[in-house]
């Protein structure tokens, strides 16, 4: 017996990952962290607005159009995403002094850019700065994929902050920062991976034949696919822990309250 599925894989994964985008903005509006977390709020409105614009313009537009509308949203959520880092910085180092949050934020800065400019292969300038439209696309894409790229790195390096420093500052293993720092941190370092593993692919492979080409971008989608997998575990991770309340949050706000309000059979 052979069953037929109406959806392919990826459009299951695109499914699933919407949906979780979804409800993880439900979770944040419902559970009040977006007062706390508005450019970690806003970075989940923007992968989600990119994820159904890709869906609902590929194939229905003329490519130009449809790519100078993608690589505006993507540079967008490039911005909006580094942002994000020093959100996520500023919470979970809120017990330091600011002169040693300043020099460790230029270190990571430096850092993060030596490695960015060692990271593959960069276009011509000649190529960017031809004033058509073709160039001005070009201009987008490099900003959009170096930025992913920067705020990927930078990403690994303040999960690897908070794990060396973030307890001595009042950063605890269950606070919303940290949990949205572990997400992102597992989900830049399988960006990073299938980066740099397709790279390397794509510079070392020699293609002879139409059938090692399909073969080929058949390895690249199992690839990002694997990689949209690890962000929906993220997304769902995500889901969970800004769902709860952080460790001791109940009890302050029991210790908060009046008498009275604790126990109101007394005033019965």
């Amino acid at each position: 017996m052979h069953f037929h599925y109406i959806f392919s894989a990826a459009e299951i994964l695109w499914t699933l990952t919407f949906a979780a985008e979804l409800v993880l903005l439900v979770v944040l509006l419902g559970r009040d962290r977006v007062r706390r977390f508005p450019w970690f709020t806003l970075y989940i409105v923007s992968i989600a607005l990119l994820l159904l614009t890709t869906k609902l313009l590929f194939g229905r537009m003329a490519p130009l159009p449809s790519s100078a509308v993608f690589l505006a949203l993507s540079d967008f959520s490039a911005v909006v995403s580094l942002l994000v880092v020093f959100e996520l910085a500023r919470r979970s180092f809120v017990g330091a002094p600011r002169r040693n949050v300043a020099i460790g934020a230029i270190l990571l800065l430096v850092l993060a850019g030596a490695l960015l400019a060692l990271w593959g292969p960069w276009p011509a300038w000649k190529t960017l700065v031809g004033g058509s439209t073709l160039a001005n696309l070009r201009s987008m894409q490099m900003f959009a994929d170096k930025g992913a790229v920067f705020t990927a790195m930078l990403d690994v390096e303040l999960a690897l902050a908070v794990l060396f420093f973030g307890r001595r500052f009042h950063s605890g293993w269950r606070t919303h920062a940290q949990q949205i720092v572990i997400g992102l941190s597992g989900a830049a370092l399988s960006q990073l991976a299938v980066r740099g593993i397709w790279q390397l692919i794509a510079t070392h492979t020699t293609v002879h034949s139409q059938a090692q080409y399909d073969r080929l971008m058949g390895l690249r989608d199992r690839l990002y696919q694997g990689n949209n997998v690890v962000f929906l575990c993220a997304l769902v991770w995500w889901i969970v822990w800004l769902w709860l309340e952080e460790p001791g949050k109940g009890e302050r706000v029991e210790a908060a309250l009046p008498e009275a309000a604790l126990h109101p059979e007394t005033n019965a």
